[in-house]
């Protein structure tokens, strides 16, 4: 069956809802404080929601599902290079992971934000730590396959446009029914 995009777009915001979701019940249920990277993973779920959102409300045609599914693709493939970086520090043998760092709330108050948006981005010592996993992966590894799924879904958006949507026929020879 095939659905109009903007049903795919509203796919991809309510998972990206349900991501962040369940990263605010690992924080405040599980105990689990999210490091610099985490926050960085975080914000760029929330980006790409936003932007499945926006596509959602809009509604567009055409050339416009296509603005959208690039700018959803981009997104995700920023937040899941995030998440890759996480997942290399997480695999750093112990002596070459980065010094522990501050926390980002001492970061934020106290240093120039130049420097906080870097560790922000390149991690700490904190990023390496692996708190919990399922099925052998880490929370990390998890959202990067997140990333994936959102990056791919945005990507089918380019063949699913609505300037096709009712050109399509299956079950046909070059435009003519096989049944009368």
């Amino acid at each position: 069956m095939v659905f109009k995009p903007r049903l795919y777009f509203l796919a991809g915001f309510l998972f990206c809802v349900g991501l962040l979701a369940a990263a605010l019940y690992f924080q405040f249920s599980g105990g689990l404080e999210p490091c610099p990277l985490c926050v960085s993973q975080r914000i760029m779920i929330f980006a790409v929601g936003l932007v499945m959102l926006i596509a959602v409300l809009h509604n567009p045609r055409g050339s416009g599902v296509k603005v959208y599914a690039i700018l959803g693709f981009v997104t995700a493939v920023l937040g899941g290079s995030i998440s890759a970086r996480h997942v290399w520090l997480q695999h750093l043998p112990p002596e070459e992971v980065p010094a522990c760092g501050p926390g980002l709330e001492y970061m934020f108050q106290y240093f120039p934000l130049g420097e906080t948006l870097k560790a922000m981005l390149n991690g700490t010592g904190d990023c390496a730590k692996v708190d919990w996993t399922l099925l052998g992966l880490s929370m990390p590894a998890w959202v990067l396959i997140c990333f994936f799924i959102l990056a791919l879904l945005s990507l089918a958006q380019l063949w699913n446009s609505s300037d096709t949507y009712g050109n399509r026929r299956y079950f046909s020879t070059k435009g003519q029914s096989l049944w009368p």
